[in-house]
């Protein structure tokens, strides 16, 4: 069958139907309108899989270092705190410096900040392989993190781009959250090899090796036509104005002060002066953030006000903030178990660890799924899962409790974790403008961050004040009480989407980069029959991304 594409004038829309041409996926426009070249289906995959590499990089990055953390104490003579920001040096600076990734993707070029991030990644993942020190290390981390921050957006700019269709679009997002929950579980076993069978350094080395690789496999096979930004037709003084300097550098020092201040909450108490005075600060500038963002023009704010009106959009935020907490509580809390209670081997741990990423992979694969069911009755789905699975860990942990109770939780509550991100990835890009698709990609994941870091933080609290009466680290009840805890969040968060995810406006196009409009006028305006008088018609192959 011919594949064609209809654009009315140019403008907003375009309507796709299906092909079976396996030769040619899209063709896009440039800024003025006229063809820039051919997307052949072979250069689609190459992209996609350059892209899912560099996921799996990130998520391995982070899993491995699960593994080698016993080793990097015993090798620098690390305190437990300070190993902590070894982790936590990555998190800080990842989180923080996602709004101006996102920022650069949407105003300059996705392919470049794609490139560089990468690059960087792979460098700076060399460098620590050689350092012995732990301030170093922590610095080097750090910068990773920065690095990491530069990918992620960039990398769903491309995917939106790649894959206009909406059903193609929310195969490929399930199909990036799958690999990075894979490379989490192969990360945890991959860094136990090295770590046993060689040493921790080749943890960081691995990541390099297959980075710097990846980044020069990137120059090519992205083409530039995918990168549809405004680096098209603005010149670079409105580039520049359009990234809103000034918000952005106050929103990440913000961040940067919270994550400090919640990270260190639960080593040096929430009531230090340590904690107390970044955590408040932050607190007073990511409000002076959001009302600068309203004193200034629509189109230079990082963050429109506008984006929180748009249909679900904060519910779906509000969401976003759990998958990753619901994962790194399993293996912050049963890595420690297993290895310093159990006195398993970091391999047989991993192995152990499998189910999550069997789990995980496998409901990647129910993107489509978004296209046939409400996104709604998908992510209620997915915490019913959670709720079991997390309940089950809360009941059952001991050494003899595996296949009863470990197995099945880890099976449910990662399917429901996987599906809950997943469908909520899709929704949220889709409740917004294409044209943000850079800035939405790192609102959702500094959710994902942030959710981690003040989950962990009130996990943590709430483990060690449970264990300093309840027998120590030795017993159960402090990590069955911060599953319960767990449980609570995604009791609400249950409840949360049941009342307030609106279905009025699934399965609909995006909207345009205008004012939020109601369900009704969106529904209205995209079932409006098309004026043929003003459709041209682009013959096979000449899917067409709609200019914004």
């Amino acid at each position: 069958m011919e594949q064609k594409a209809w654009v009315k004038d140019n403008d907003t829309m375009a309507h796709y139907k299906s092909s079976q041409d396996p030769d040619i996926v899209a063709r896009y426009t440039n800024s003025s309108g006229k063809i820039a070249g051919k997307l052949h289906y072979r250069d689609t995959i190459e992209i996609f899989v350059g892209v899912e590499m560099r996921h799996f990089l990130d998520s391995f990055n982070t899993s491995a270092l699960f593994s080698a953390i016993p080793a990097l104490e015993v090798s620098m003579g690390m305190t437990e705190s300070q190993s902590t920001w070894i982790m936590s040096a990555f998190g800080l600076t990842f989180a923080s410096f996602l709004l101006i990734s996102g920022r650069i993707s949407d105003v300059y070029n996705p392919k470049i900040a794609f490139i560089w991030g990468v690059s960087g990644l792979g460098v700076m993942s060399l460098c620590a392989g050689f350092v012995n020190e732990i301030i170093p290390l922590v610095v080097l981390r750090a910068l990773t993190g920065i690095a990491s921050a530069m990918t992620i957006p960039s990398a769903l700019t491309l995917l939106v781009n790649v894959f206009p269709d909406p059903l193609e679009q929310a195969r490929a997002m399930g199909l990036f959250g799958g690999c990075a929950a894979v490379a989490n579980v192969l990360g945890l076993t991959i860094g136990a090899m090295f770590v046993q069978w060689a040493s921790y350094h080749w943890v960081f080395w691995f990541v390099a090796i297959v980075a710097v690789p990846a980044a020069l496999a990137c120059v090519v096979i992205i083409p530039p036509e995918i990168s549809n930004t405004k680096d098209h037709v603005e010149p670079a003084q409105a580039r520049w104005k359009g990234l809103d300097v000034l918000g952005v550098s106050i929103l990440t020092v913000a961040l940067i002060l919270f994550i400090f201040a919640v990270t260190s909450g639960s080593t040096d108490g929430w009531a230090s002066v340590t904690v107390l005075v970044p955590l408040i600060i932050s607190i007073l500038m990511i409000i002076g953030f959001f009302y600068w963002e309203t004193l200034i023009p629509v189109d230079r704010a990082a963050i429109p006000p506008r984006t929180w009106f748009y249909n679900n959009f904060s519910v779906l935020f509000a969401v976003a903030l759990l998958p990753f907490l619901w994962w790194c509580t399993v293996f912050t809390i049963f890595s420690t178990l297993w290895q310093n209670v159990f006195e398993w081997s970091a391999i047989s741990s991993a192995v152990h660890m499998f189910p999550l990423g069997v789990a995980s992979f496998a409901m990647s694969f129910t993107g489509p799924l978004s296209r046939i069911f409400s996104p709604k009755w998908m992510i209620l789905t997915g915490l019913s899962f959670c709720m079991v699975g997390t309940v089950l860990l809360a009941l059952g942990g001991g050494s003899q409790d595996y296949w009863s109770y470990i197995f099945p939780a880890f099976s449910l509550g990662s399917s429901g974790a996987m599906l809950t991100y997943t469908h909520t990835l899709i929704a949220i890009f889709q409740s917004a403008p294409s044209a943000m698709a850079g800035t939405v990609g790192a609102i959702f994941n500094g959710a994902l961050q942030f959710g981690t870091a003040i989950g962990l933080a009130g996990v943590s609290s709430i483990e060690t004040s449970v264990e300093a009466i309840h027998g120590g680290s030795h017993e159960y009840e402090g990590r069955a009480a911060a599953f319960w805890f767990l449980f609570t969040i995604i009791s609400i968060q249950f409840i949360s989407v049941s009342i307030f995810y609106d279905r009025s406006t699934d399965h609909t196009p995006q909207p345009e980069h205008g004012e939020p409009e109601t369900p009704a006028q969106r529904s209205t305006r995209f079932d409006e029959k098309p004026n043929d008088a003003k459709l041209t018609m682009v013959e096979k192959a000449e899917l067409v991304d709609p200019p914004v």
